[in-house]
């Protein structure tokens, strides 16, 4: 094994407050207990316009990771069991509260949302626990064929970053480099500017190009491998939800349909010289891939080659201490080449949507 150092689609929510006019165990036909509430949980009220939804629906496809998390305040610290609310105006759905307690004070409530809806249009939802409810609005998206090739539509991570997406075959790809420093769950990732603790680091953690933020803007973070791989940062997304870090497998896919390796590196890569060094007729970008070179950190915590290389993680191990990743060069302009690595590497995270 080489060790080289080679060089939501828009979710629309409407929400509405209002006092509760029946019991936490009578809140309507639409909604059922698992098991009897306790009837002495209460809760002041709902911060229904603030509610926040992650994840899409879309006629005729299962939801997926498909969460509503809504604030409360009052809460008087009494556990409540699980409860379920079916939709209404499109069927199919339910939004279900897991067994829990209540803060004393302010607290979150996260219902996920499954099923299968069987319409496009609204599905409604009437939350109610404690003598409070909110009535909860999403709109399911009629099914459409992804196109093989263009621009999508921009998604935004955990910390407002937004990305550009393209379509590339079956596949729709960031556009851009991943720029986040928290998983998708809020969770902080590591910045690891020493030498000597990147080299010894086998956690999560990600750093700036030379240490200089400046780069971020163009080139985006550089992560470790511990932070792409969900079986090494305790099951966590470094991308947005609904998106994924693409398996050696995967990329596999993109470069076949570019042409296989010895082609797509042309066709992945940014134009001109604004980035690269050089630049010749081969580097067409033609996928819109956007590749540019952001170099990397060696696996000893020492930087280089931005400006003739860029590299991309898969997700995909290779051994204890090595996984796969792609990379685009300047002396190979033509290819998009497949190599691994030792696992605290420091390279660029492009994501794929699930």
């Amino acid at each position: 094994m080489k060790k080289l150092f080679i060089a939501f689609a828009l979710t629309s929510a409407l929400f509405s407050c209002k006092k509760e006019t029946t019991t936490p165990n009578n809140s309507g036909n639409n909604t059922t207990d698992t098991t009897k509430t306790s009837n002495d949980v209460s809760i002041s009220g709902f911060d229904c316009e603030g509610l926040k939804i992650v994840g899409t629906l879309t006629k005729d496809k299962a939801a997926s990771n498909v969460t509503a998390t809504l604030t409360y305040t009052g809460g008087n610290g009494k556990t409540y069991l699980t409860k379920s609310h079916t939709s209404t105006g499109v069927s199919g759905l339910s939004a279900t509260l897991q067994a829990g307690t209540l803060a004393n004070g302010e607290g979150i409530l996260v219902y996920t949302i499954s099923g299968t809806p069987t319409s496009a249009g609204t599905a409604t939802f009437a939350i109610a626990l404690g003598g409070k409810s909110c009535t909860i609005t999403i709109i399911v998206d009629e099914f459409t064929q992804n196109p093989t090739s263009g621009y999508g539509p921009n998604i935004t991570d955990v910390e407002n970053n937004t990305y550009k997406t393209v379509f590339i075959g079956t596949q729709q790809w960031m556009g851009e480099n991943l720029k986040v420093s928290k998983y998708s769950d809020g969770t902080t990732i590591p910045n690891i500017t020493d030498n000597a603790l990147w080299a010894s680091n086998t956690t999560g953690a990600w750093c700036y190009y030379n240490n200089d933020a400046t780069n971020d803007a163009k080139y985006g973070k550089l992560y470790n491998w511990y932070a792409v791989s969900k079986t090494t940062n305790g099951n966590k997304n470094v991308c947005p939800t609904g998106w994924h870090v693409p398996t050696d497998d995967e990329w596999t896919v993109l470069t076949n349909y570019l042409g296989g390796l010895s082609v797509a590196g042309g066709k992945m890569k940014e134009v001109g010289t604004t980035s690269w060094i050089s630049s010749n007729e081969d580097m067409t970008n033609t996928s819109l891939f956007t590749g540019l070179p952001g170099g990397g950190r060696y696996y000893i915590g020492d930087y280089g080659n931005i400006g003739n290389h860029g590299y991309w993680w898969s997700s995909t191990e290779v051994s204890t201490d090595a996984a796969w990743y792609r990379f685009l060069n300047i002396p190979a302009a033509s290819d998009a080449d497949r190599g691994d690595n030792y696992k605290i590497s420091g390279f660029s995270v492009r994501c794929l949507r699930d």
